[in-house]
């Protein structure tokens, strides 16, 4: 046992023991309900970018790529110090790459089938929001100013920047209609959402 418990904490098995310890715990907290399986996707969650994407890990959650990783690298650490023992600095970091290495593949290979469970999340775009009635939130609206809530299809709100050619009376409150984009100012074109009936003559 002693020996056991001297290869998970001499070199190279200790670098990934307590960063074992932690994805144990998270799993747990995960099946316990306590966490969503997104809760480490800090680096480009399952879209394929980040560090994670650049090394071929992308497509699946980055908590699900670094449990593996460090799960595989730990194992190939602890049973090959285990088994060689510390016989020489130079056998330990060849056994770090080489587990390293084998976690990568191993993280890899898994990643490829999970993909098709994780699709990649369309990221909202400005075109989006066309079409759509926003609520002035500014005093007035005109060809220089003006600021509007709109709501995405997913139910979060954003503030944009809205112009309107002139024409129209838009204060705070009221709700209009966004038409088009200007990409070089960066805003929005929009008139009421209800045009004014002056009535016949």
């Amino acid at each position: 046992m002693g020996g056991l418990l001297g290869a998970a904490l001499g070199f190279p098995a200790v670098i990934f023991t307590f960063a074992l310890v932690v994805v144990v715990g998270y799993w747990v907290l995960v099946i316990l309900g306590g966490l969503g399986i997104d809760a480490l996707d800090g680096d480009g969650g399952a879209d394929g970018t980040g560090a994670l994407g650049a090394i071929g890990l992308g497509g699946v959650p980055a908590s699900v790529s670094l449990s593996v990783l460090i799960a595989v690298a730990w194992f190939g650490t602890f049973v090959g110090s285990a088994v060689l023992g510390n016989d020489g600095f130079l056998i330990d970091v060849g056994l770090l790459t080489g587990a390293v290495v084998v976690a990568w593949l191993a993280a890899r290979l898994l990643a490829l089938p999970l993909r098709r469970f994780f699709p990649d999340e369309k990221l909202p775009s400005r075109s989006d929001f066309l079409g759509q009635v926003c609520v002035i939130r500014t005093g007035r609206v005109d060809a220089k100013f003006g600021q509007a809530e709109v709501t995405a299809d997913d139910g979060s709100s954003a503030l944009v920047q809205v112009r309107q050619t002139g024409e129209y009376d838009l204060r705070a409150g009221e709700t209009a209609l966004i038409y088009d984009y200007d990409s070089d100012g960066e805003y929005f074109f929009v008139m009421p959402s209800t045009l004014p009936n002056h009535g016949a003559r």
